[in-house]
């Protein structure tokens, strides 16, 4: 460090952030308080613009088309997964070792016992793209239903209020 004086060390630069996180803290708790906010300008030689904002509505319409669309994104990754998972299980020998070890089991009458026959890929996802397509229609439906129940609860109660702040850096 050839110019010592204007950088910070390390040590210095976290009291620093601590000390400013504490005064952002301090200024949370009580946002109309004069001498918070004359501290946070001193430790950062300004006074970082907040706004207190009030959800008062959601609009259900837009809930609906992106929670729609995130069960949809969450139904393609549960059969990409399953499909992937269930072609490790079968490179990896566990079917051949389940029929083995049932063909053991049952005597000699489990020659024709293959475990493909209940638990085969195409069967698996099939059976997995229906429980995608039943948790997208539970899904977007019930994420609907939660806007229109918050919407209720916001008029009567007033919603919820967010203290927004400008960042530091």
């Amino acid at each position: 460090m050839s110019d010592e004086g204007s950088k910070q060390t390390l040590g210095e630069r976290i009291n620093s952030a601590i000390a400013a996180a504490s005064v952002e803290m301090k200024a949370s708790a009580n946002p109309e308080s004069k001498e918070h906010a004359a501290a946070a300008a001193e430790v950062h030689g300004r006074t970082p613009r907040r706004a207190r904002l009030r959800l008062t509505r959601i609009d259900p319409w837009s809930v609906m088309k992106t929670s729609f669309l995130l069960a949809v994104a969450f139904g393609i990754v549960t059969v990409v997964a399953v499909a992937v998972v269930w072609s490790v299980l079968g490179v990896a020998g566990v079917w051949d070792s389940i029929n083995t070890t049932v063909g053991g089991v049952m005597g000699g009458s489990g020659d024709g016992f293959d475990v493909n026959n209940y638990l085969g890929t195409t069967r698996v996802l099939g059976f997995t793209m229906l429980i995608s397509v039943i948790d997208t229609v539970l899904i977007t439906a019930v994420a609907t239903l939660t806007a229109f129940l918050y919407n209720m609860a916001a008029a009567l109660l007033g919603g919820i209020e967010v203290t927004l702040a400008e960042d530091q850096n």
